[in-house]
């Protein structure tokens, strides 16, 4: 399928895709959209960064426009994955539709979201949290919300709010479309999908453990003194946008401050930031405002800035998967980019977890291809074009290692072990 006109679209839909210039469906799209148009329910998995937004948007605002009675929730896991959804799916809209959505997410003014509410919106996209607390304060009506999409539903599970999601289906009607979308499909996923979806058709584009085609990884082995330097070092050779993930709220903060002082232009987010807050520096970085956006992993997902040219992990996430949606971030829609990677020491299990996720054997390959994890694995068949290799020790620290358990050998140790002896002699006399 070569353009939207093929899907079997409406034309109001065609023609607010042609004035935002989507014209091409990419590969999630082709499989996803003519299967919602029939009302299936849908598990869809895909790579970070080829179109999953759309993918259920489109539907759904088909489904909005042939059934003027009916309503649709779209629930995910962050504030920042939630107004670019809103933002997407409203730019698809004519302006002049009478579809009224509205945008419910937690740290936001809850006025504003009640005046929104007022309106009687037909589309609704939120957090699971702040969806809960206007269903438990009865502002918010889901008895004719007969279309669900759940986007990326592992992290929303990972982030906890499974009972939350559980609630809220309470006050769904049971007879519905439910689109279930997610960059990774573990089995926590398969098994909530039998809870929410009805016969589904699994969608799988590509390998969901595996980075795109177009992002370079690289490794660059150091330590904890000299890690600060790298960085530095990395970012003098580079250009463009850079996006650093840290592991600590205060990290974020700690090192966008150094940076500014080494006129590095840069800014953080993280989770204890004030919404407008967060706006403030996404605005500003999409912008480019500044040049270094140092982030948590609130960052990892929802995120689609397509002038980032690299993403530098300073810290690895604390879950493998969530490599894999880090560097995401960047080459995103068909462009290219660097994923970089500060490797000490201490990183060493952790980055091996990323290597084998990234790289399953044969067997595993097998067990992700089985029917209980819908998942292509055909992109795995073959060597990565950039191969790398889990983090080595330092062998010379083994050597280092060796000596000082053999020390005694040397007399010294003999010597000191005197020495504590006499000390400890000492100090009982002393106690008698």
């Amino acid at each position: 399928m070569s353009n939207f006109a093929d899907l079997g679209l409406p034309e109001k839909i065609l023609t607010a895709l042609n004035a935002i210039h989507f014209n091409t469906p990419t590969p999630i799209q082709q499989q996803s959209i003519p299967v919602a148009l029939q009302g299936h329910d849908i598990l869809g998995s895909a790579q970070t960064g080829t179109g999953k937004t759309a993918a259920f948007a489109i539907p759904m605002i088909v489904h909005l426009l042939e059934n003027p009675l009916s309503c649709a929730l779209v629930l995910l896991p962050t504030r920042e994955l939630a107004q670019q959804v809103i933002s997407a799916a409203r730019s698809m809209l004519e302006k002049d539709s009478e579809i009224v959505s509205a945008l419910l997410i937690g740290g936001d003014s809850m006025f504003k979201q009640l005046q929104q509410l007022k309106r009687n919106p037909r589309l609704i996209v939120g957090t699971p949290g702040r969806i809960n607390d206007h269903l438990l304060h009865r502002s918010l009506v889901l008895n004719k919300t007969d279309f669900l999409v759940l986007d990326e539903t592992d992290r929303m599970l990972d982030m906890g709010f499974g009972i939350q999601l559980e609630q809220i289906a309470k006050f769904l009607p049971a007879k519905r479309q439910t689109l279930m979308f997610s960059a990774t499909l573990p089995a926590n996923i398969i098994s909530l999908s039998r809870k929410y979806l009805t016969n589904p058709v699994r969608i799988a584009i590509g390998s969901t453990t595996a980075a795109a085609d177009n992002i370079r990884q690289e490794i660059v082995k150091t330590n904890d003194a000299q890690k600060y330097g790298e960085l530095m070092k990395q970012l003098k050779e580079r250009d463009g946008s850079v996006l650093i993930f840290v592991k600590t709220k205060f990290g974020a903060e700690r090192l966008a401050a150094k940076l500014n002082k080494e006129n590095q232009s840069a800014d953080a987010i993280h989770g204890d930031l004030r919404q407008s807050r967060r706006e403030k520096v996404i605005a500003g970085f999409r912008q480019r405002k500044f040049r270094v956006l140092v982030a948590t992993d609130i960052a990892a997902r929802g995120l689609d800035i397509p002038h980032i040219e690299s993403v530098i992990n300073y810290d690895l996430p604390q879950c493998p998967e969530d490599y894999i949606h880090r560097i995401g971030r960047t080459a995103r829609a068909g462009a290219a980019g660097t994923a970089v990677n500060l490797l000490t020491p201490k990183d060493a299990s952790r980055w091996k977890e990323i290597y084998k996720l990234m790289n399953p054997t044969a067997r595993e390959k097998v067990l992700l291809a089985d029917e209980n994890a819908p998942i292509d694995a055909t992109p795995l068949s073959h060597k990565p074009k950039n191969p790398f290799k889990p983090y080595a020790p330092d062998k010379k620290a083994k050597s280092r290692i060796k000596f000082n358990k053999n020390a005694r050998d040397f007399g010294c140790g003999k010597k000191l072990q005197k020495q504590n002896d006499n000390h400890k002699g000492f100090r009982s006399r002393k106690a008698a």
